[in-house]
């Protein structure tokens, strides 16, 4: 079947009625907290200044050496005596902490300072693993099992892990549940986009890419600081993050399964009752006929989509399909790691951190607005190769900054950051296009395992600066323009039907720079396919 066929077929569903636009702000909203799920370790995990606690001895606190910033001085007792300080060794009474900004962070709650310090950015790792290895798992299952039953599993395990991590009794335990957490928050993000992509038209499947899921990601990050600022303990505030989670559980019976999933997997009768209660909510009378007798349903001699068994070795297991997976898995790791590393590398602002972060969410969201905006206008590979050069070039301009001007390094990397922003977003819709819908599932979760694997390794390029200020800058810069001239290679899939097979699959442009008959008629039908097509 073709997604020509299905969408011709659907049709008279119309595009922005009732069922449509509550299926677009429930899915929306299934991503607000996989915005601030992994993020809210910047105040959970926060380090405040400390110092040793007073011990039996004979010397007072006024002894104790001081860390204003949290490190140094802090991890050593001191004993003046005629006039001179002697290190007495680690502080074996503990440490006490100020409780300027915070009533308490996992920090404090087991001194994950000094020799543990180096707890605080593993226990991200950590979460990071649990990502990476949801990336992996969910694509497969979602496949597999359905979009709707493991968005909403998932959406289960993100929240019940959260919960129990607010009763976590030691840094091992918070951190086996915050693996579980970063499963089920990829997993769940990854669901309700393909889920989305596939129950909606055209025409609002991109705004739903970007103005809806990217948009209220944006705005769920937006939410931390402000709940952060209210709520000053670790505990408390992971409890009213967690708890919005149960809120979900009614949308069980809002939300249906996506019916081009159900046609791939042969069950045609559970995808007519699907479009046809989108009908009656959209007070149209459907045909007696939907699928049926159309082009949708294979022929008795073609296997059922049911009947075979998809895998991880069906994205490569083609020459096409293997470019389109390799080309996209590059990409998204590279864009990853600049997207990352900037977060990291820019100067930290002066000011309040609880602003600060405030901030930043809101420069994401002016990011996908941005290219929401374009999308309208332009081809979707136009909206990733221009962001990523320009970024690219911009950072690769930094070492021409003078040190004392740092403004304006802040400002090239921040508008660096908002291209990268911005590519990433139309990454995701570009994916979902060219990816066919008997793998799609399993082709977005290899594309978000690359982009989780460059968040991983994305923390390391600021150490760089220790050794050269601008060293970091020039590594990502030459990484996006890489990755910015790979991504002309990407199909172009603006108004093109989304692929159902594998043999839909579409031809890298390196194929059209030949000058064989064979690619020259391909280019023509697709070009062709394209005039067809009304442009979105």
């Amino acid at each position: 079947m073709t997604s020509l066929d299905y969408d011709e077929v659907t049709s008279f569903l119309g595009e922005r009625g009732p069922f449509q636009i509550t299926i677009f702000v429930l899915l929306s909203l299934s991503t607000v907290p996989n915005g601030y799920t992994g993020m809210a370790m910047v105040f959970l995990a926060d380090t405040p200044s400390y110092r040793c606690r007073t011990s039996h001895r004979n010397w007072t606190s006024t002894n104790l050496s001081l860390a204003e910033d949290g490190s140094g001085g802090g991890c050593l007792e001191y004993q003046f005596l005629n006039g001179s300080s002697n290190a007495t060794g680690l502080c074996v009474d503990g440490w006490e902490y100020s409780k300027e900004r915070y009533h308490s962070t996992i920090v404090t709650e087991w001194d994950l300072v000094c020799e543990d310090a180096w707890k605080v950015p593993f226990s991200l790792t950590i979460f990071f693993m649990g990502v990476l290895s949801g990336s992996f798992l969910s694509g497969e299952l979602s496949d597999r099992f359905g979009r709707k039953v493991v968005l909403f599993v998932t959406m289960a395990i993100q929240t019940l892990s959260s919960l129990v991590q607010v009763a976590s009794v030691s840094w091992e335990m918070f951190c086996v549940f915050f693996f579980l957490t970063g499963i089920g928050q990829i997993s769940n993000y990854m669901a309700a986009f393909v889920l989305g992509s596939e129950l909606l038209g055209r025409n609002l499947r991109v705004v739903y890419s970007v103005l809806g899921t990217c948009v209220f990601y944006a705005l769920g990050y937006a939410f931390l600081p402000l709940c952060a600022y209210l709520v000053r303990s670790w505990r408390l505030l992971l409890a009213v993050l967690s708890l919005p989670g149960l809120l979900y559980i009614p949308l069980w019976w809002f939300i249906p399964e996506s019916p081009r999933w159900l046609l791939a997997k042969g069950r045609v009768q559970e995808a007519e009752d699907i479009i046809r209660a989108a009908a009656r909510k959209n007070g149209i009378t459907p045909p007696e006929v939907i699928f049926k007798d159309s082009d949708l349903l294979l022929s008795e001699n073609e296997p059922k989509s049911s009947d075979v068994s998809y895998s991880y070795l069906d994205l490569i297991r083609t020459p096409k399909m293997r470019n389109i997976t390799v080309l996209n898995s590059v990409v998204w790791l590279i864009t990853t790691i600049t997207y990352f590393g900037l977060s990291l590398s820019t100067p930290n602002m002066n000011g309040d951190p609880y602003l600060n972060c405030l901030l930043s969410a809101l420069m994401e969201v002016a990011a996908y607005v941005l290219a929401w905006l374009l999308l309208k206008l332009l081809p979707r590979k136009a909206l990733i190769t221009f962001p990523l050069l320009t970024a690219g070039l911009v950072l690769l301009l930094i070492h021409a900054v003078p040190p004392e001007n740092s403004g304006l390094s802040v400002a090239l990397a921040m508008g660096a950051k908002l291209g990268v922003t911005a590519a990433l977003s139309v990454l995701y819709i570009s994916a979902v296009e060219q990816f066919p819908t008997v793998v799609r599932g399993m082709g977005m979760g290899i594309c978000s395992m690359c982009s989780k694997t460059g968040s991983t390794i994305a923390p390391f390029f600021p150490y760089l600066s220790h050794y050269d200020r601008i060293l970091p800058y020039i590594l990502m810069g030459a990484l996006t323009v890489l990755a910015g001239l790979l991504s002309i290679l990407m199909p172009e899939t603006r108004g093109m039907p989304l692929p159902e097979d594998l043999s839909q699959v579409q031809t890298l442009n390196w194929c059209c720079c030949c000058c064989s008959p064979a690619c020259s008629r391909k280019s023509q039908k697709t070009k062709k396919a394209q005039q067809l097509q009304p442009n979105v």
